[in-house]
């Protein structure tokens, strides 16, 4: 099964309206699949997209974890499952969510990590003195089973990490191409709300771990999310925006693992 086009090239469509410098990098990369561009998908093919990302989520949480090796594997499959069906439904243009890394993009993932601690940690504080916060028990779990089982832990959230940004970015694009082909708004608008929305999917996602603290999950963990799928939306490089995230959430893990107090992790 496909929505690519085959021999049959695309129509020629006008350069999009794009961002200021601040937001879109001033080159020519756009984001993929939202216009057809470089694979038609069909509403069909954008649901089977979004059920693998649920599958592959059912998957992380489901799968019993009771050590970091055995985590493994369902953190794997967070990442792989949604990856892989859109392999069979673009062909070879799954790829079109990574582009090649270059010096500037590691500079941004620092800078995204940086601004995300920031606006994590102030967000968090503003919550915790008026809603109150729970603490996520698997950062405090990190290092006390061993050290074989931490290098298994930093390398199975690394693979979680991927998979949170491919589990946020595959529906962004999703509700880009609704919004953009069948609603017919312009591009920005797309944009904005595909961004607002998506963050919304990846807070909700989070309300278990946080014992269901609404405040915590779409204020914190909503506001956190929206400065990380920004650094994809200014690189389209689903490469930079997990960067930010690694960096991010094991500085905070390394931060409890040597005795800090970090509470909030997304």
């Amino acid at each position: 099964m496909s929505g690519t086009t085959g021999a049959h090239a695309l129509p020629e469509q006008t350069a999009p309206e794009r961002f200021g410098h601040l937001i879109e990098r001033r080159d020519d990369a756009d984001f993929p699949f939202y216009n057809d561009r470089p694979a038609a998908l069909s509403v069909r093919q954008w649901l089977l997209l979004v059920a693998s990302v649920v599958v592959g989520f059912a998957a992380l949480v489901l799968i019993p974890q009771p050590n970091s090796f055995v985590a493994l594997v369902p953190r794997i499959l967070f990442v792989c499952i949604p990856l892989g069906v859109l392999a069979v439904v673009t062909r070879d243009h799954w790829r079109a969510l990574f582009r090649r890394v270059r010096g500037r993009d590691v500079a941004t993932m620092v800078g995204f990590a940086v601004l995300n601690l920031v606006v994590t940690f102030t967000l968090a504080l503003i919550v915790s003195s008026v809603f109150g916060v729970a603490k996520n028990e698997a950062i405090d779990e990190v290092g006390t089973a061993g050290a074989l089982d931490t290098v298994a832990f930093y390398v199975g959230t690394g693979f979680q990490l991927v998979g949170e940004e491919v589990f946020t970015i595959i529906p962004f694009l999703a509700v880009m191409y609704f919004l953009f082909t069948k609603v017919k708004v312009s591009r920005k608008t797309a944009i904005l709300l595909a961004w607002l929305i998506s963050s919304a999917w990846f807070a909700a996602a989070h309300l278990p771990t946080y014992d269901w603290n609404f405040a915590q999950a779409f204020i914190v963990i909503g506001g956190a999310r929206l400065v990380l799928t920004l650094a994809y939306i200014r690189t389209k490089n689903l490469f930079v925006s997990s960067g930010a995230h690694i960096i991010n959430d094991w500085t905070l893990f390394t931060q409890s693992l040597v005795g800090g107090a970090a509470f909030i992790a997304i």
